[in-house]
């Protein structure tokens, strides 16, 4: 679908590009699981409004960092700073993470929509068939949600984020084990999401990915900030071991 009709989706849908919550900034962050370190000490200052793509093998900490972004897990010691403030419930309800594996409600497609819609108190209504066409769910809006296919799950959990009417949307690993024809759907969405004004932080293991949609890149290895570049540098110029590695697909 053209972008110019997706962002048209989004006016009707009453987003609202807002990035007042910038610059976004860990100071000494570190969460721990029992005895267990696995997130190190982290010191990260983003500014950029458009997409940050974080990368890393696995076990490097890079869903539990989204999830202490999201307010759902609490650091063990360290801040976050949203434009310098600590307090998170300024901009807890502006904020909205697509979990890797789909969580949705034992209801139809539409009703999954319907629910969140609710939940956000906000009386004005949305052009479901309009949203559920971006996806191509259309069709199947009133099936079970969880007789849908993965690609298709995945889908529906990404406009149903956008229903919260979000400044700042988190990925992890979206289009993971997806079929190409529903990774370029959530692509699609995520590009034009950007050119809309939304803040994307999203994970991704898919390196030519990665090339095509970040603006700039954060490298985490062990619980560790390795390299935080913009996109460019970060594909031509790694500065660490670790990254020239992952790279050259041997970490």
């Amino acid at each position: 679908m053209h972008s110019d009709r997706i962002k048209q989706i989004f006016i009707n849908l009453e987003l609202k590009p807002d990035n007042s919550f910038l610059p976004l900034k860990t100071e000494n962050l570190s969460y721990f699981i029992d005895e267990k370190e696995i997130i190190s000490d982290l010191n990260i200052n983003i500014f950029s409004d458009e997409i940050t793509i974080i990368m890393g093998p696995n076990g490097a900490g890079k869903s539990i960092f989204l999830k202490l972004l999201n307010g759902i897990i609490k650091p063990t010691s360290g801040n976050i700073l949203w434009n310098k403030r600590k307090d998170f419930s300024f901009f807890s309800g502006r904020q909205a993470l697509v979990f890797q594996k789909p969580i949705l409600l034992r209801r139809s497609v539409a009703a999954n929509l319907d629910f969140i819609h609710n939940l956000t108190n906000i009386k004005a209504k949305y052009d479901q068939d309009q949203l559920l066409k971006i996806v191509d769910l259309l069709n199947k809006k009133n099936q079970p949600a969880r007789l849908l296919s993965f690609g298709e799950q995945q889908r529906l959990s990404l406009i149903r984020a956008l229903l919260f009417r979000p400044s700042l949307v988190m990925l992890d690993e979206p289009t993971a084990n997806l079929d190409p024809a529903s990774t370029k759907i959530i692509e699609d969405i995520i590009v034009s999401l950007k050119e809309f004004g939304i803040k994307i932080i999203f994970v991704t293991h898919n390196i030519l990915q990665a090339k095509r949609l970040a603006d700039e890149v954060i490298f985490f290895d062990k619980g560790k900030l390795i390299e935080h570049k913009n996109a460019k540098e970060f594909f031509t110029n790694p500065s660490s071991k670790q990254v020239s590695k992952y790279l050259n697909g041997i970490l």
